[in-house]
């Protein structure tokens, strides 16, 4: 072979290992182009999103010649968390439903004791406007499963199913970037509060009308108690969820209302907060808490200066639960 014949043939095999690699990027990025097209197209077919948490918790305490104290304490409790999202070049459309319950047993004591409660059912509609912004309507209730009770004192109830009750129907503007953050804002804004028991309407429970009587009258009703108390005014709603690592998710929601009828200075606050870290596909951890503040709404101070008295404070909750934990 000539130096002629030896130098084309190096040049004709460079070429084809060029023109490989070449059309190994193309196929490459054909497949990426490709996988793209086919996202957006199960987006554009499937506009519903559907996804939550289901989560089975519990603790147990065996104490035995302890030296440092204690008690013997067995919890249970059960969190479900799911939504519903549907989503289209005009319209949004979100759904959620948060249901929780626990139980524990303490020391000797023979009965379980209530440790959370809630139902909680919110919908969300919202029509295209500018950009991220929708026209949008707003409505939640929310309630609970079972009696409560100020323990240890478990022989008469504070509160139980539908006692209190809250009803919220709120219109106004929804932010909405993308499916991880919104502000809702509504200076449009019915609350209802519902006491669904005489005994507890009757006391003034929850904010409701409470029974007045004239002790030098013979106790004659001067004031009928109601089992229900509508408030208007301006409301405000963000949600933002996260993924902070990679097995770990965090979402938090904050509400305030402001009354403009009665004391619009004293804003209602409302703030929950979810943590979930993933063990594997079925064993993870969540933790919740929620912070109340309602005006209305007398407790039983245990803390502070005012230990002992009985009026407005913020209330905190917080659940740990370590067990299954199914996602989807």
């Amino acid at each position: 072979m000539t130096k002629r014949s030896l130098f084309i043939s190096l040049l004709l095999i460079g070429f084809t290992s060029i023109a490989q690699e070449v059309t190994k990027e193309d196929a490459a990025k054909l497949q990426v182009e490709a996988d793209k097209l086919k996202t957006m197209q199960s987006d554009t077919a499937k506009p519903w999103k559907l996804g939550g948490i289901v989560a089975l918790n519990g603790q147990q305490v065996s104490l035995s010649n302890w030296a440092a104290g204690g008690n013997n304490s067995i919890s249970l409790g059960g969190l479900v968390n799911v939504f519903a999202n549907f989503r289209n070049k005009k319209s949004t459309w979100d759904n959620s439903l948060e249901l929780g319950y626990g139980v524990i047993k303490q020391g000797n004591n023979k009965n379980w004791w209530k440790n959370d409660d809630k139902i909680q059912i919110t919908s969300k509609y919202g029509r295209h406007a500018y950009k991220s912004w929708y026209y949008s309507a707003l409505a939640d209730f929310r309630t609970q499963f079972a009696n409560g009770y100020n323990y240890p004192n478990d022989s008469i109830y504070i509160s139980k199913l539908m006692a209190p009750a809250y009803g919220l129907i709120a219109m106004g503007f929804d932010y909405k970037p993308n499916d991880r953050f919104t502000v809702f804002i509504s200076p449009l804004t019915g609350k209802f509060t519902i006491v669904n028991d005489d005994s507890l309407a009757r006391i003034g429970a929850f904010g409701v009308q409470k029974e007045i009587r004239d002790p030098y009258n013979g106790g004659t009703i001067t004031q009928q108690f109601k089992n229900h108390r509508e408030e208007f005014g301006g409301y405000f709603k963000m949600e933002y969820k996260a993924k902070v690592m990679e097995n770990i998710t965090f979402q938090t929601v904050v509400e305030l209302f402001s009354n403009y009828l009665h004391n619009p200075q004293n804003v209602d606050v409302n703030w929950t907060t979810l943590t979930t870290l993933k063990v594997n596909k079925f064993i993870s951890a969540t933790i919740s808490t929620q912070l109340i503040y309602d005006d209305d709404i007398k407790v039983l101070r245990n803390v502070g200066d005012q230990k002992g008295t009985v009026g407005p404070d913020v209330q905190f909750k917080q659940v740990l639960g370590v067990g299954f934990n199914y996602k989807f």
